[in-house]
């Protein structure tokens, strides 16, 4: 370990070995702590300059400032829930003043003592006991207040949280919309489960799979893509409203808008239909973010009231400027339009998927404030119901808002005859080389032999939700600890 350390670490490290000689623990077991700061603050905000009070605490966290003024010191102490200043003087603490200056940046510390605010105005616990309870071999970086290289803040998440408190702010955020979602699901009924990661087929979504081998067995299995067959298997058994809120893994690329491994909510509700989930989704979203508005990036988005409506096919043809456009056109003609307008495709690709490749270039990036967008193509949609209406679509929508997916959610399509020929189409389509397309699942649609009753499907993506609602950027901010490639691995295509 020494042969890495630089000649500042060292002298920590001397430090600690001399704290050991005196017979001092600089990694002791326990601490009783009975306040954090923000209970201090709220209980003495009035508390004028200079006054004291008979107010006796104990705080525990890590010093991130360090004063030392001959027989006055000061340290701004920070928890998990704020700061809080130490005033230290060499009467009260005694032999622990020296102590208390020995210390570093990064150490924790427990302390106790009374409340005062200090003549400069400083809410402070004036010291009569100072405790080292873990010794901070590394320094925490110069700039205390925040890292400057944003990929050193995701490789080193802890000393993010440290240092930055917008990133403890995000971390505090993210619980409580995981929370809020918990709760309005469980005031509506709904269960919430678990079901396996570690799936002997991948299913549930158009993604290719992470893959891995279980030796016990001889086996491959696959890292789950989405919860949905088990969870609709549980409505066939007869739960009626069923949710689960874990993660999914897709091996695909990154982005600030993806991660190979995220969090998504899927909830599952018997006896309803897509316009049913329109409801529950627009209600998660406006539980998790009570104001009518928000700003992100810079620019208002208008989250209360009701969400605008759309089919994929009238967005497409207002963006295409093609008014007649439909899903009966010869694919050679809708190729045309794509050609027209910069949009790839591959040859295999029916009009259903060509409409999503327009929508996908032309309009998703567009629709700022939340937009319900309607009757994706049969072709995309292998587990949604035919639309009863439109055999060219199914009840499914997306919602889309600041320019990205926010849901995605169907009727369910409980034929187990057409669900079966939509997965021997999805095994075609592999065959001929779509990796993302779906495997016949037969323990599937055996459950839905047994029957399950018309049922509506949510999906939300718990990262990009909170990424709104935090006024993130990108996705790495919201994740604890973010995929990252390898330090010093070059980029490969």
């Amino acid at each position: 370990m020494t042969e890495r350390m630089d000649d500042f670490e060292r002298g920590r490290l001397a430090k600690i070995e001399a704290l050991r000689a005196s017979g001092v623990d600089p990694y002791p077991v326990r601490f009783e702590r009975t306040h954090d700061a923000a209970a201090i603050h709220a209980a003495h905000a009035a508390l004028a300059p200079g006054e004291e009070t008979s107010a006796r605490v104990t705080v525990a966290g890590r010093i991130m400032l360090h004063r030392v003024h001959g027989g006055v010191s000061f340290g701004t102490l920070r928890d998990s829930s704020g700061d809080i200043q130490l005033f230290c003087q060499r009467d009260r603490l005694g032999d622990g003043y020296a102590a208390f200056g020995d210390l570093d940046l990064g150490d924790w510390v427990g302390a106790e003592g009374e409340v005062v605010r200090t003549k400069k105005g400083e809410l402070s616990v004036r010291c009569d006991r100072v405790v080292l309870l873990a010794k901070a071999l590394r320094p925490l970086p110069k700039e205390w207040f925040g890292l400057k290289d944003v990929e050193q803040r995701y490789r080193r998440r802890e000393v993010d949280l440290a240092v930055n408190p917008e990133a403890r702010r995000i971390a505090v955020l993210r619980s409580r919309v995981v929370q809020g979602v918990r709760e309005l699901l469980a005031s509506r009924g709904f269960l919430e489960v678990e079901t396996p990661m570690l799936q002997p087929r991948p299913g549930g979504a158009l993604a290719r799979p992470f893959v891995t081998h279980m030796n016990a067995l001889d086996l491959d299995l696959y890292l789950r893509i989405a919860p949905e067959l088990y969870l609709k298997r549980l409505i066939v058994g007869g739960l009626d409203r069923v949710f689960e809120i874990n993660r999914n893994f897709r091996n695909e690329g990154m982005s600030v808008k993806h991660n190979p491994e995220f969090t998504m909510l899927e909830a599952y509700q018997a006896y309803a239909d897509y316009h049913d989930m329109m409801e529950l989704t627009q209600a998660i979203v406006q539980h998790a973010a009570p104001a009518g508005e928000i700003s992100y990036q810079g620019r208002p988005v208008r989250l209360g009231g009701e969400w605008r409506r759309v089919t994929m096919l009238e967005a497409v043809r207002d963006a295409a400027g093609v008014p007649d456009l439909d899903y009966d056109w010869p694919v050679e003609r809708m190729r045309e339009v794509c050609d027209r307008t910069a949009v790839p495709y591959e040859p295999s690709f029916g009009a259903g998927r060509l409409v999503t490749e327009l929508f996908e270039k032309h309009v998703e990036g567009t629709l700022w404030d939340p937009t319900f967008v309607l009757d994706y193509p049969k072709e995309v949609s292998p587990l949604a119901r035919a639309h009863r209406s439109n055999p060219h679509v199914t009840e499914r929508f997306e919602l889309i808002c600041t320019g990205r997916e926010l849901a995605n959610a169907f009727s369910e399509l409980n034929d187990p005859v057409d669900q079966r020929r939509r997965f021997e189409d999805q095994a075609r389509a592999r065959a001929a080389g779509d990796e993302e397309a779906m495997v016949l699942d037969e323990d599937f649609l055996t459950a839905l032999e047994h029957g399950m009753p018309p049922a509506g499907g949510l999906g939300v993506g718990i990262d990009r939700l909170v990424m709104l609602l935090a006024d993130a950027a990108s996705i790495r901010e919201v994740i604890l600890f973010p995929l990252l490639r390898p330090e010093g691995r070059p980029a490969t295509r």
